[in-house]
């Protein structure tokens, strides 16, 4: 079989080769993929525009794929796997629905609440005359977060008032983070050991994969 991996990161060179291993894969190809899976045998670095669904569904047709892997949160948000599966291409990643945890940190925090899952306290501003009364009424420090997907840039962790209030005028009114900054997230900061634990889920079953 021939697989498409989306992503150029560690995490794709890591499925990549992953996949490459198995017996029944001919070739992997990688979109647009790194200088690491350049140098593996059996794996292609592609251009191809990850963000434009229809070409991503085109390259899989005339190619053969059977299977696509996504890894960035952008095509993810763009409803790629949703495309695909509409064009009957098998996917593996969450759909459009899903991937709005990772793609909005107000749906993330806001799904949270209603569900009972335990997150720190926050509030939700697009305008920066109310973020700026909100931080003259809230303890430091704080951390201030554009909204959408910046690139891991759009967290400023801020120890006084001062900090914040730059943080907020940047994301809000300057433009610092464009689309992903229109609206920012204000929230209690939290020390202590961060953890991530991954699951695989179907959707109505979960299977733990590990932690870090």
């Amino acid at each position: 079989m021939k697989i498409l991996v989306i992503g150029s990161g560690g995490r794709e060179h890591a499925l990549a080769w992953k996949c490459s291993t198995d017996k029944f894969v001919e070739k992997v190809y990688v979109a647009p993929g790194n200088a690491g899976t350049f140098l593996e045998e059996k794996i292609e670095n592609i251009s191809l525009d990850i963000n434009n669904n229809e070409d991503v569904s085109k390259f899989c047709v005339s190619n053969n794929i059977e299977l696509v892997i996504v890894g960035p949160e952008d095509p993810l948000v763009n409803g790629l796997v949703d495309f695909l599966e509409s064009k009957n291409i098998k996917v593996f990643g969450p759909r459009k629905g899903a991937a709005q945890l990772e793609g909005s940190k107000t749906f993330a925090k806001d799904f949270f609440i209603k569900y009972g899952i335990p997150t720190a306290d926050y509030k939700s501003f697009d305008n920066h005359h109310d973020a700026l009364k909100y931080l003259d009424k809230i303890d430091f420090p704080s951390v201030v977060k554009a909204d959408g997907l910046a690139a891991g840039k759009g967290v400023v962790v801020c120890d006084t008032v001062d900090q914040a209030i730059t943080a907020t005028r940047e994301m809000l009114e300057k433009n610092k983070f464009g689309d992903a900054g229109k609206s920012i997230l204000i929230e209690e900061r939290i020390s202590g050991i961060e953890a991530s634990v991954f699951a695989v889920s179907d959707g109505n079953n979960a299977v733990l994969i590990g932690t870090a």
